[in-house]
């Protein structure tokens, strides 16, 4: 039965559409200039400065985000009118606080009517703004979260508390930093919007353009170098962009018909693409939102993180670039002339001012300043870099080519970029602030009524205090969490409640929020529920599952590696997490060398087509490797040689296992 659009025979109003439009671009371009202000500049209260944050997110929900998919933004109907009283409420809700800060400290605990009144409003504006952008499942989950604070009393004996009443549940997520206000939102409101600006003005400027055509000019000759090609733009996209989603699509927009081109079937050609971009926000130096985060979790500095994140991100890009050379020499597909490839040296000086702020930025943070400083520079930075490049183009051009745009014309220009930058840094970033927000209200409920040690204690009686249980189950529970969270949701819900029972077992601080950060990126790439893999799949026009099993198998690093990290030093050791000691450099050997027997053993490939005895002899390198004894590293290294030398040893063969 056909949908019946309930605005249909209401008269389109186009004035209406360009008024909203006008007014989002200066709601997104003042919140962008206010988080440049409060990062750089001045900082302000924390629950003021995130309150305004959080009230401008909401304004451009309400307004960018239609309540169903049939109500029309350029239609005056009633949806309008309810966007119009929501926006409005949003405003109030923030002005409240902030003009009511002072008496709201004082009277913590003995609250006004309208302090309840504003608090259940805002948190309702919250789980509406959750619904729209995010979908049902989490706002249910918000909703699961509030009635099991309500009615604890009412709860089986295992997870049984004695209740709190509304005033408390509302006003604790409203008018504290211990709900919707809390460590979440503090994040998503100062480091990780500021790098999303970033992100926006190097994507505004071409930066994007750039770390492809470099990837291309890297990777375009080796065989299947499209798909090479793929794996290291995605590294690069997504370090910066934060979004498996959003990387897939504007990376795969390039990448997967050039890799159909050449001979990828549509649905290896998607899934090659989603388990890259899914592994760009392990990527330091901003792997999305999940860095800052576990700084603020951890209280270990973002450079620390970072630094010792960069290894296995690296080993799972490698395992990565293992399967699709494979599958390239399996199915014979080359890569492309040099000739008709773009030279490194000429992408890399076309684009130079692209990477001074990668440098610039990678430099501040070398140099101990703070993350959101670090941002705030590399905004500046990107701008100035790209304003003074083009102005330098427009000068050269001012000598040759009597077409020129005036002075006038090149400086409103540059200005309609900026302002485009500006904009789409604050829309790129509803959708991160309002999965903090919206995580806010589990994480508040979590802590009001301890739910966090129930939870540890429930997973250490599951497992029955073995690690790689608890591990498995973590990544169970983070799968089923990542088929209606965002990964940063997804993330910090595990953190709040899965990682005490890492910590409990005797996993070192970081090396547990490095494992469920890791896990939390699982629900991008696995079946049923795939977001990264069906945003390929669209791409590609493959079948969506085919896909999703695809980008599946390529990306088993990110479910081998976090397991290594409980019983390796991958991480690093010591207080300060010193990579450079013996059994860390044998661990990062070791892991890498048994991911690489893994993809063989799984490809059937490695220098030619393997055997059954040599694929069998490949599943043993990689069970020795990967097992933490160093006899069994010992047993893992014998096979691994053996297998090479007979792979090596049939020379008569091509590499796809012909006689010739």
């Amino acid at each position: 039965m056909a949908t019946i659009d309930p605005a249909a025979d209401l008269p389109s109003h186009p004035a209406l559409a360009t008024v909203t439009a006008r007014i989002v671009m200066v709601v997104a371009v003042c919140l962008s200039l206010y988080q440049l202000y409060t990062a750089g500049i001045a900082a302000l209260t924390a629950l003021v400065q995130r309150s305004i944050h959080l009230g401008a997110i909401l304004t451009l929900t309400f307004l960018l985000r239609p309540p169903f998919s049939t109500a029309r933004k350029d239609r005056l109907n009633l949806w309008v009118v309810v966007d119009g009283v929501l926006v409005a409420a949003a405003i109030f809700c923030t002005v409240y606080i902030c003009v009511n800060l002072t008496a709201i400290f004082e009277r913590q605990g003995d609250w006004l009517p309208m302090d309840r009144l504003v608090s259940i409003l805002g948190t309702l504006l919250v789980l509406e703004a959750c619904r729209r952008v995010i979908g049902v499942f989490m706002s249910v989950i918000c909703v699961v979260a509030m009635l099991y604070a309500y009615f604890g009393p009412y709860m089986p004996d295992l997870i049984i508390h004695k209740g709190y009443s509304v005033e408390r549940i509302a006003t604790t997520l409203w008018l504290t930093t211990e709900g919707i206000f809390g460590l979440p939102i503090g994040v998503a409101a100062t480091f990780v919007f500021v790098f999303v600006l970033f992100g926006a003005f190097l994507e505004t400027t071409g930066g994007g353009s750039f770390f492809i055509e470099m990837a291309y000019a890297l990777t375009g000759h080796f065989s299947g170098g499209p798909a090479k090609t793929s794996v290291v733009a995605s590294g690069f996209m997504g370090s910066v962009s934060g979004s498996a989603v959003g990387n897939v699509v504007a990376t795969g927009s390039f990448t997967i018909p050039m890799m159909k081109k050449v001979g990828y079937r549509p649905h290896v050609a998607g899934a090659i693409e989603a388990a890259a971009s899914t592994g760009g926000q392990l990527m330091p130096p901003i792997m999305g939102a999940g860095a800052f985060l576990m700084a603020e979790f951890t209280n270990i500095s973002y450079l620390t993180i970072i630094k010792v994140a960069l290894v296995p991100a690296i080993m799972y890009y490698a395992t990565l670039l293992f399967f699709v050379h494979y599958e390239a020499k399996k199915y014979g597909l080359e890569g492309q002339p040099r000739e008709e490839l773009p030279r490194v040296g000429q992408v890399f000086k076309s684009g130079l001012h692209f990477v001074i702020p990668v440098v610039i930025l990678i430099y501040v943070l070398v140099n101990n300043y703070s993350p959101m400083m670090a941002g705030f520079v590399a905004v500046i930075s990107t701008v100035a870099a790209s304003l003074l490049a083009n102005a330098v183009r427009w000068q050269i051009a001012s000598a040759t080519d009597p077409s020129r745009p005036s002075l006038a014309a090149f400086a409103g220009g540059e200005l309609q970029s900026i302002v485009q930058a500006l904009e789409k840094g604050a829309t790129s970033a509803i959708m991160v602030s309002v999965a903090c927000a919206a995580a806010g209200i589990i994480v508040g409920m979590v802590t009001l009524t301890g739910m966090g040690l129930k939870f540890s204690s429930l997973v250490l009686d599951l497992s029955y205090g073995i690690e790689v249980l608890a591990i498995l189950l973590i990544g169970l529970a983070s799968l089923v969490l990542g088929m209606g969270l965002p990964v940063t949701a997804s993330y910090i819900v595990l953190a709040t409640l899965a990682g005490p029972a890492l910590l409990d077992m005797g996993v070192p601080l970081m090396v547990s929020h490095m494992i469920v950060f890791w896990y939390s990126q699982d629900a991008n790439v696995t079946p049923p529920v795939s977001l990264a893999s069906f945003a390929g799949a669209g791409v590609a026009g493959a079948n969506p599952m085919s896909t999703a099993f695809t980008s599946w198998k390529l990306a088993k690093g990110l479910y081998i590696i976090p397991i290594i990290m409980a019983y390796r030093p991958l991480l690093g050791m010591g207080e300060h997490y010193e990579l450079l000691h013996w059994p860390v450099v044998w661990s990062m050997v070791t892991t890498m060398l048994g991911l690489i027997a893994f993809a063989s053993a799984l490809e059937r490939f490695f220098i030619r087509r393997a055997t059954w005895p040599e694929t069998l002899l490949f599943w043993l390198a990689a069970a020795g490797f990967l097992w933490p004894t160093y006899w069994a590293d010992g047993l893992g290294l014998a096979a691994f040689v053996l297998v090479v030398v007979l792979q090596k040893g049939r020379r008569g063969e091509t590499a796809t296992g012909q006689q010739i």
